[in-house]
C-alpha cells in the first residue's frame, strides 16, 4: 500500500527554521518524483518545489528560492523540506506527492502530474 506521511510542521516565529519529512512506504521513493506543495483555505495548492530523482534534480518556485531546500534520505526512504527564513506568507498546510514522472521545470508546481499524497502538516508562521 502506498503511503506518504508528512511530520514536522509547528508554530514558529518568522526569521526561523522548520524541517519537513515525508516518510514513503509501499514503494521506492527513488524511482519517483516528490513534490512539496502548501496551501492555504480558500485558494489553490500552490506548488513549492520537487525533487525530480535520486540523481540531485530540484526545482524550486521563485518565492521559496534561497529559503527553502529539499532532500533525500534514500536509506529511510524520506524526502526532507528544510525551510528557513520563514515568513508569514509560508503559513499553510504542507503537503509532499509523488509521480512516477519527471514532471520536468514546467509542470513540477502542478498538482495533476502527481499520484499519490500525503495527510499534509501545518506550518504556522507568526509575525
Amino acid at each position: 500500500q502506498v503511503q506518504l506521511v508528512e511530520s514536522g510542521g509547528g508554530l514558529v516565529h518568522a526569521g526561523g527554521s522548520l524541517r519537513l519529512s515525508c516518510a514513503a512506504s509501499g514503494f521506492n521513493s527513488d524511482d519517483y518524483a516528490i513534490g512539496w506543495f502548501r496551501q492555504v483555505p480558500g485558494r489553490e495548492r500552490e506548488g513549492v518545489c520537487c525533487t525530480a530523482d535520486s540523481g540531485g534534480t530540484t526545482y524550486y518556485v521563485d518565492s521559496v528560492k534561497g529559503r527553502f531546500t529539499v532532500s533525500r534520505d534514500s536509506a529511510k526512504n524520506t524526502i526532507y523540506l528544510q525551510m528557513n527564513s520563514l515568513k508569514p506568507d509560508d503559513t499553510a498546510v504542507y503537503y509532499c506527492a509523488a509521480s512516477p514522472f519527471n514532471p520536468g521545470l514546467t509542470y513540477f508546481h502542478d498538482h495533476g502530474a502527481y499520484t499519490y499524497w500525503g495527510q499534509g502538516t501545518q506550518v504556522t508562521v507568526s509575525s
